[in-house]
């Protein structure tokens, strides 16, 4: 087991392609003649099925890397809603947490070259029982890969603030989904400066339409909603959501920062269905309550080719189901895993991290 590399992939925010990146290192390390073990020591990406509560992304990799490990070895603490409170409630030990992941990776990474560890999609996940993904790194000996998107000189902030608590774990940033128009500032300036801080940077990979988000159809056909648009396009995709529920100025100033995002509000907000089709970044409406907008607002978005879509369900159930649909739709299949493969293979950084210790 001395001679396993073993690799934790952590994210400063959600849906930044951490799985992707994750289960593609994996794939491609096989490719290269390495044995690869992979595990999910916080099972966050919850879905629920056969009356059993469990995350997608293991059994995604143990479909695409052909490994013959049980759910459970593989995920052994499911981070849901009752295990949290349960926690809070002093229920949970984190001693015997601890232990329980260690051992189960001692088991699953015996005999392999390379040991990957898919982490949370936010280094602060998993405080409350001692196990961040900072704490598992330090518990199993490994590297950390840390994944961030960039917009703005402002997401160093977060990256900076990762690098402080992962210290000398951290291995390296990776940045992922960079448009065209951030590129050249993030690598002319803001990875030299991150070098300078001591912060290893492998490099950044371009935005990829077909890996980001869904289309505002898909969407709209995955939550049963009525498109009262006729004619705005609803190939557009979408990466997130925002919720109106504020006033008018205040949606405009927040729907100003916000990008490839779907807004989620009640049928019967006008000023704030307004004020999003005053934003670029809104590139589709989810009205709730099954009531429709009104009819100067449609003939606003027929205008601004922005798609209007309607569901009778309440608010707080519709953002659940939006959720779910922009988590599992990004890297949940065989093919996003390939493409992202490719990118990461012709940007040819990343070698490093997929060979066994010596």
């Amino acid at each position: 087991m001395t001679d396993t590399n073993t690799l934790l992939v952590t994210s400063t925010e959600e849906g930044i392609g951490k799985t992707a990146i994750t289960l593609a290192l994996a794939k491609q390390a096989q490719e290269s003649g390495l044995s690869v073990g992979y595990m999910k020591p916080k099972g966050t990406r919850l879905q629920s099925a056969v009356g059993k509560t469990r995350d997608e992304d293991p059994m995604l990799a143990r479909e695409l890397l052909g490994l013959d490990a049980e759910m459970h070895e593989m995920e052994p603490i499911v981070y849901s809603p009752t295990f949290i409170q349960e926690a809070i409630r002093g229920r949970e030990d984190p001693t015997e947490l601890r232990e329980r992941v260690v051992g189960n990776f001692e088991a699953l990474s015996e005999g392999v070259d390379l040991m990957v560890l898919e982490g949370s999609d936010r280094l602060e996940t998993g405080g409350i029982v001692d196990l961040t993904d900072a704490d598992i790194a330090e518990a199993v000996d490994a590297n950390v890969l840390l994944v961030s998107g960039y917009a703005t000189v402002g997401d160093i902030d977060e990256v900076l603030g990762a690098a402080r608590t992962l210290g000398d774990r951290l291995a390296g940033v990776l940045f992922n989904g960079v448009t065209d128009d951030a590129m050249e500032i993030l690598t002319d300036d803001v990875m030299p400066f991150l070098s300078g801080r001591d912060v290893p940077v492998f490099g950044a990979l371009p935005r990829v339409q077909s890996l980001a988000g869904v289309t505002v159809e898909d969407l709209s056909r995955s939550i049963g909603a009525d498109v009262l648009t006729n004619e705005a396009d609803t190939g557009a995709h979408v990466e997130r959501f925002s919720v109106g529920a504020m006033g008018g100025s205040a949606a405009l100033e927040q729907f100003r920062r916000t990008r490839e995002a779907v807004l989620i509000t009640g049928g019967d907000r006008s000023e704030i269905q307004t004020a999003a089709l005053e934003s670029s970044g809104i590139k589709a409406l989810v009205l709730t309550g099954g009531l429709r907008p009104a009819s100067a607002v449609l003939g606003r978005a027929e205008e601004e080719n922005v798609p209007i879509l309607l569901v009778q369900s309440d608010t707080r159930t519709t953002i659940d189901r939006v959720e779910d649909v922009l988590r599992s739709g990004r890297t949940r299949d065989e093919g996003t895993v390939e493409r992202m493969q490719e990118l990461l293979v012709d940007s040819g950084s990343l070698d490093s991290l997929l060979e066994p210790e010596e």
